[in-house]
């Protein structure tokens, strides 16, 4: 059976696509580290990758990697995640150190 949240990712992925310009900023969350990528989704390929137990740590991460590909504005997939908690920290984090979404 599918879940809740897996539903409202399909939502979020119908209209969130990533491209070499504008890459999708990817969220996971397991019980015990937050994930995040950033995809081109017209050659999928993940061009950068952070994961952690703090989700603060893992945004200044992700962003600082985006920014060192010359990366500064990305599409955000909350992957079906209320943006509350870890997943409101990981994007104000990246948004901090520059990143645009």
């Amino acid at each position: 059976m599918e879940s809740r949240r897996d539903r409202i990712h399909k939502k979020i992925r119908a209209k969130v696509s990533g491209t070499s310009a504008c890459p999708r900023l990817a969220v996971y969350k397991s019980n015990t580290a937050i994930y995040a990528q950033l995809i081109d989704d017209d050659k999928a390929v993940t061009l950068a990758s952070a994961k952690g137990t703090d989700a603060s740590k893992v945004g200044a991460e992700i962003a600082k990697k985006a920014i060192a590909k010359k990366i500064e504005k990305v599409a955000f997939d909350r992957g079906g995640y209320i943006y509350t908690g870890k997943v409101r920290a990981l994007a104000e984090s990246a948004r901090k150190l520059g990143l645009k979404f």
